[in-house]
């Protein structure tokens, strides 16, 4: 085997790790769960059942997680601070596309998803300094600093936010390339402030204004934003940080 052949397949063997890990740190935070299930990675990463356990069991011996058959698995303090990397990585690379070479919101994931696991930690780090250390990306997601601060977030479902309610749309949980473009079309952008007109619960449909045009959208499309109310309204220069899960030894709560 030659030498390009064996730094490829350590290259996708790195791709292959990193993707599980970032799998299994999601879910376990939004299932709220200290453990994620073999079924709940398979769906994450479009895979079958068998693949996920085989993969486990070498996360488990790299001592990135630790791994209990029909219990399910959770990151050691290792896989966690990788999740953790990765993520910065990834939301730094889409700041970058996005502010640097002008990209639109719905064009970076894909793009991002396939640098992150390439991109060095000290590139990734002469980014943020250029980029004038960034806490948020352009769909609203925090960045992790280096050391696994995460900027502490208050924000609310705008499905659950009654009339006549001011707010700015701080982050969108849907990132999908067709839910941006609707977004975007619907004039709805990241800060963009608008209020509450209406909300029809039973027609599952909530109306509001922003920059003067009136949209109404579905509650679960509603759903899927975030919005800043109330005293967090004003977009702030910076924000507050607090270690992220896993960190410090205590799970804080923040989304990520």
């Amino acid at each position: 085997m030659t030498s390009e052949a064996i730094q490829e397949l350590g290259t996708l063997a790195s791709l292959t790790v990193e993707n599980y890990v970032k799998a299994i740190f999601k879910i376990c935070l939004t299932e709220d769960n200290p453990r994620a299930t073999t079924g709940q990675i398979a769906v994450a990463l479009a895979v079958s059942p068998g693949t996920v356990t085989s993969m486990l069991k070498t996360l488990s011996e790299s001592r990135l997680a630790s791994y209990t058959p029909y219990e399910g698995v959770r990151l050691t303090d290792a896989g966690n601070q990788l999740a953790m990397r990765i993520l910065r990585r990834h939301r730094l690379i889409e700041t970058f596309l996005a502010q640097t070479l002008e990209m639109g919101w719905d064009e970076v994931h894909d793009d991002a998803e396939q640098m992150e696991h390439v991109i060095s930690d000290n590139l990734i780090d002469r980014i943020a300094a250029r980029l004038g250390h960034p806490q948020f990306d352009p769909h609203g997601d925090p960045i992790p600093t280096p050391d696994g601060q995460m900027p502490l977030v208050q924000t609310h479902s705008l499905a659950d936010c009654p009339a006549d309610t001011p707010f700015r749309l701080a982050r969108v949980m849907d990132q999908s390339t067709d839910f941006l473009r609707y977004l975007s079309q619907s004039g709805l952008h990241l800060n963009v402030q608008g209020r509450v007109l209406a909300q029809r619960i039973e027609a599952g449909a909530i109306t509001i204004e922003v920059e003067g045009r009136q949209t109404t959208l579905g509650r679960e499309a509603a759903a899927k934003l975030q919005v800043a109310v109330g005293e967090d309204l004003a977009l702030p220069e910076r924000v507050s940080v607090v270690p992220g899960p896993h960190f410090g030894g205590q799970k804080a709560r923040v989304t990520l």
